[in-house]
């Protein structure tokens, strides 16, 4: 019953956004009208002209992008403590992020943010509940961030992360999500791995009620159940200590039947799109009869799509929102930008979010094509990161398209890698080598197959055709390919939560990383 106060409170936002869903384009003029009176006064907005900017169409004549180094010197001067630099609403704090492969960025959170990120939250959960009516009695488990940082993060005047996943939301609200948990918001604290996952596991042992989980990779859920056998009796143990009865249930059962441990779960919240759909085929057999429902595009800096109506329409009344065709997909290129109203379905986009964090026509990095249209907002599916280029000989494979490559090349060998990379190969002659954790062997001729694919790309093909390619070869992983690929992402700097698998990596060294 402790979802009824948190659905009861989100219903107005489904409301609004469900009526907002027929003019994107009335909606989107009068938040950049907002938002630019608000902000006028600000360091930025003084540099930038806003108090004279009258339409949406000046604003995207007259402010150059953002991208995370130009942002950069501003945010300097909000952790330094100066007001009103790209806000005029207060940074509560500043959250870090570092994507799939670059160095962490702060992005500021204000009071204003956490209002646009409660617009998309609203409508999605209200449409969730209310398609699908018995998930409300019961728990959930959401994961966003699963680890916390470091106890050494700088210490200055504003502060860096969230201590708890609900402050995205903001206090009330916050406290509405907390009440409806499975597992309470300090598990994040733990920083070992494994003293996590156990902790995690034991939450969610505990109840059988669970209905809902909402994670952001499918891996990680996939890892947080393989540790499940590891911890079986401990796990026990620490039930019993708890709650007899069920602790009594699960001594019947065993823990590779996810399904019988949880028999009210009804779905699972995911990552489905470019290279994460790879993994949703372990997870629908993990969890068979469960569905699995992809989540959309979100990331720190805003939402940019939720699931509503079996669809994924834009967020509209959260944030202001561009999009570069795909011929404008190199960061210098400036291209000729479109707003919401204006993308045409089967075209492929690259976001530009304005925010009332003080992001402004802020370059995401994210490919989107637009799949249709929920009335008349579009409906986006996520491609790929844009930025993810790898160019060892000037062929420039994208992340996206390789990601479409592999998609297709698995399906027509009917086969199903746990684990699938391309990156570039160790030692001479310049090529690339195709990661896979798969049981069996990889069929014979697939990486010629694969080569071939990546000769659609006329970089490629050329560059093969010159000799200034290798053949790709494929070399099978043995299992725990990801949770090796984790650790090694973690050592550089990033968050689990900031953890993408690729489809293409352009670093070099995976392969002598993975091979072990």
């Amino acid at each position: 019953m402790k979802n009824l106060p948190w659905l009861a409170a989100n219903a107005p936002g489904h409301f609004r956004f469900s009526r907002a869903l027929g003019r994107p384009e009335e909606t989107q003029r009068s938040l950049l009208r907002r938002c630019l009176a608000a902000n006028a006064d600000t360091a930025f907005g003084r540099a930038h002209g806003f108090a004279s900017i009258r339409t949406a169409e000046e604003y995207r004549t007259r402010i150059p992008f953002l991208t995370g180094e130009t942002l950069a010197p501003w945010v300097d001067r909000i952790a330094r403590g100066e007001a009103g630099v790209l806000t005029r609403s207060p940074v509560r704090t500043l959250e870090p992020t570092s994507g799939s492969s670059a160095t962490a960025k702060l992005i500021p959170y204000t009071a204003a943010l956490q209002r646009e990120i409660r617009r998309a939250v609203a409508p999605w959960i209200v449409d969730l509940y209310a398609h699908r009516p018995r998930l409300a009695f019961g728990t959930a488990y959401w994961s966003i961030t699963p680890l916390a940082l470091d106890d050494d993060r700088p210490a200055g005047p504003v502060r860096i992360g969230f201590e708890e996943d609900s402050e995205y939301l903001g206090g009330f609200w916050g406290r509405l999500a907390d009440a409806t948990l499975a597992v309470p918001g300090a598990v994040r604290h733990l920083r070992d791995p494994d003293a996590f996952r156990r902790a995690t596991l034991k939450h969610l042992l505990l109840r059988r009620d669970l209905t809902l989980i909402s994670v952001w990779h499918p891996s990680f859920l996939t890892l947080l159940l393989e540790a499940l056998p590891r911890f079986w009796d401990e796990l026990l143990r620490d039930v019993a200590a708890v709650d007899s009865r069920r602790a009594a249930e699960l001594k019947l059962l065993t823990p590779d039947a996810p399904v019988r441990i949880w028999p009210r779960l009804g779905l699972i919240s995911c990552w489905g799109d470019a290279h994460a759909a790879l993994s949703l085929r372990e997870l629908e057999t993990m969890f068979p009869g469960v569905e699995i429902q992809p989540k959309g595009l979100l990331a720190t800096e805003g939402f940019v799509t939720i699931p509503f109506r079996r669809a994924w329409p834009l967020a509209i009344r959260s944030h202001v929102f561009e999009f570069l065709p795909e011929d404008a997909g190199d960061i210098g290129d400036t291209g000729e930008p479109r707003f919401a109203w204006e993308v045409e379905e089967g075209r492929s986009y690259s976001v530009v979010l304005t925010t009332g964090g003080g992001l402004y026509r802020y370059r995401l990095q994210d490919r989107v094509r637009v799949e249709g249209f929920v009335e008349r907002t579009p409906s986006l599916r996520f491609l790929g990161k844009e930025g993810h280029v790898s160019d060892l000989r000037g062929e420039k494979l994208h992340e996206s398209f390789v990601a479409e490559v592999l998609a297709a090349l698995f399906e027509r060998t009917g086969i199903a890698p746990r684990f699938a990379m391309l990156a570039p190969a160790d030692g001479e002659p310049a090529g690339y080598v195709l990661l896979l954790e798969i049981e069996p062997e990889p069929p014979a001729g697939l990486a010629e197959r694969l080569d071939d694919a990546l000769s659609a790309n006329p970089g490629y093909r050329l560059a093969r055709a010159l000799g200034q390619l290798a053949a790709v070869r494929a070399e099978r992983l043995e299992p725990g390919a990801f949770a090796r690929y984790l650790h090694r992402c973690q050592e550089r700097g990033q968050r689990w939560g900031d953890v993408k698998p690729l489809a293409l990596s352009p670093l070099a060294a995976w392969e002598s990383a993975l091979l072990r």
